[in-house]
């Protein structure tokens, strides 16, 4: 784990470029530059695999691969997989927010025409780096591009729909598929490979800055999705493969009827009868790109809300218990030290605070619900122990200025008060409370980095449309916001950081971007 230190959370979509999406090209190597210096030892990132439907990463259809879309177009055809020509005119895509659908649709035939000029020109050594990827990633990669070859073939039909053969993944039929879509198959084992090469360079130019990522890992997976389809067993569902009871969290401040997630609820005692392989294999891949690892609603792990599967809301569910520290055993049996952040907000009950000590794990802070008036608080720095990360908001909350604005007076009076500050750049404000706080690490958005208001919020949770699009343009990420997060950032013992670029106050925020030359993309 990383000691004291700090970081920054943006997922690589909202990185600026033409393409209508952030990739992992040079605006992402130029956003790790910015935070190296910045002073950050830490990134954090949403889910990275492929979005799901409402285009949320949380609900994918692998828990395993990584989302297409992430693959820089400009690398394949640097690798001479694309003719660069195709590159020069794209759509006018939105700046400020990904169209997914545009994206998509423009993209992937990019991405198939990569893929057809690798398999008609792969070299030796290409073609058995390529297969060494298949043998290696082979558990999970085989049925992901079966998955989506199949899926694709039936026009997106979801699992649940497929001919009875294929549903039950008789061998007869599976065999037949994979003869039938050999060369989709290939398209899919394809993408993952180019998109996994890619990221680990990323990964290693930030390693190499003294930077590690953070992932972030839901707890539960998609209906819709090879994990269900491939081990039904491990999931509560009926004959036909309909789930029996589904996942959400019950009412509470976010919602009024809770949040009906829908997500298949696992059979634990299959799951505890394999040794919990399938999560030790889940949490080995996730290793594989990322540095450490948020685990996403932990409190599952010690009980989670049951919902009828025809309910129309989450309100009229149950708790049922999860396997405890168990599952975690295991893994670590296995793979060692867990390099985890538990995300331990919302109705938080002894049992799921007791498994978090016992595993040691750090949970998490968030200040925006510091302030409800009780001195107390648990959110409140003056609580803290040094064993969380401390947030001024996460994916799921407005923006800090959105948030302010928002407040009743009273509570925005005590936010004055305990700051000693008149919230006139109250995301600043926030920014210095988490860095001074005694937590370990402290993650800021970069939303509030930039001092943004609502209109770039990433997720409103409940909402099924309309998320996970924000973008940022590149003059945004500015170099007096690097100097003035470097300067706190050395100030509050997080790390020693060198001064900001010459001639700009950290916190004029309004002075114009600098020209300056691009850094080259990495040698491959």
């Amino acid at each position: 784990m990383v000691d004291r230190a700090s970081g920054v959370l943006c997922h690589p979509t909202s990185f600026p470029g033409a393409f209508g999406i952030g990739e992992i090209g040079e605006s992402a190597f130029r956003f790790v530059d910015w935070l190296a210096t910045a002073g950050q030892r830490l990134w954090q990132v949403l889910p990275l695999n492929p979005p799901g439907p409402g285009n949320s990463p949380y609900a994918s259809p692998s828990a395993f691969a990584a989302s297409p879309m992430l693959v820089s177009l400009a690398w394949l055809a640097g690798d001479g997989w694309l003719d660069s020509a195709a590159l020069q005119h794209p759509p006018s895509f939105p700046d400020h927010v990904v169209d997914f659908g545009a994206v998509e649709a423009w993209k992937t035939p990019l991405l198939r025409r990569a893929w057809a000029t690798f398999d008609a020109n792969a070299s030796g050594d290409q073609r058995a780096s390529f297969e060494q990827f298949r043998g290696e990633e082979s558990g999970w990669l085989a049925d992901y591009a079966l998955f989506m070859a199949i899926k694709e073939s039936r026009n997106g039909e979801g699992w649940l729909v497929w001919p009875e053969e294929l549903r039950n993944r008789k061998a007869a039929a599976l065999s037949r598929a994979r003869k039938d879509l050999a060369f989709e198959i290939g398209f899919h084992e394809f993408v993952q490979h180019q998109v996994r090469r890619q990221w680990a360079e990323l990964r290693r130019y930030a390693n190499e800055r003294d930077i590690r990522i953070i992932g972030d890992m839901p707890i539960f997976v998609a209906h819709d999705s090879a994990d269900v389809w491939a081990n039904q067993h491990l999931f509560r569902l009926d004959e036909g493969g309909r789930p029996e009871v589904v996942a959400g969290v019950p009412p509470d401040a976010f919602t009024d009827q809770g949040q009906l997630w829908g997500n298949p609820h696992y059979r634990w005692s299959a799951h505890a009868k394999t040794g919990y392989r399938w999560w030790i294999d889940r949490i080995r891949a996730t290793l594989q790109m990322v540095d450490l690892v948020r685990i996403d609603h932990f409190r599952g792990f010690a009980a989670a809300w049951t919902v009828p599967v025809d309910a129309q809301s989450a309100a009229g569910g149950w708790w049922e218990r999860g396997p405890g520290a168990a599952v975690f055993e295991a893994m670590q049996r296995e793979l060692g030290a867990l390099p985890f952040i538990v995300e331990d907000l919302g109705i938080i009950t002894p049992d799921v605070a007791a498994l978090r000590e016992e595993l040691g794990l750090p949970g998490m802070k968030v200040l925006q619900f510091a302030f409800g008036g009780d001195p107390n608080n648990a959110y409140l720095p003056h609580t803290y122990s040094s064993d969380c990360v401390v947030y001024p908001a996460t994916h799921d909350n407005q923006t800090t200025i959105g948030w302010f604005t928002s407040i009743p007076l009273h509570e925005r009076e005590r936010v004055q008060r305990y700051l000693g500050r008149d919230g006139g750049d109250i995301s600043w404000d926030f920014i210095r409370l988490a860095l001074a706080s005694v937590a370990e690490k402290a993650i800021i958005p970069l939303q509030d980095v930039m001092r943004l208001d609502d209109s770039a919020r990433m997720n409103v949770p409940g909402l099924g449309i309309g998320n996970w699009g924000w973008r940022f343009l590149q003059h945004q990420l500015h170099p007096g916001l690097g100097a003035g997060l470097g300067d706190l950032t050395s100030i509050y013992g997080r790390r020693p950081a060198p001064g900001g670029p010459v001639g700009y106050d950290p916190f004029d925020y309004t002075a114009p971007d600098t020209a300056h030359t691009l850094r080259e993309m990495p040698k491959r």
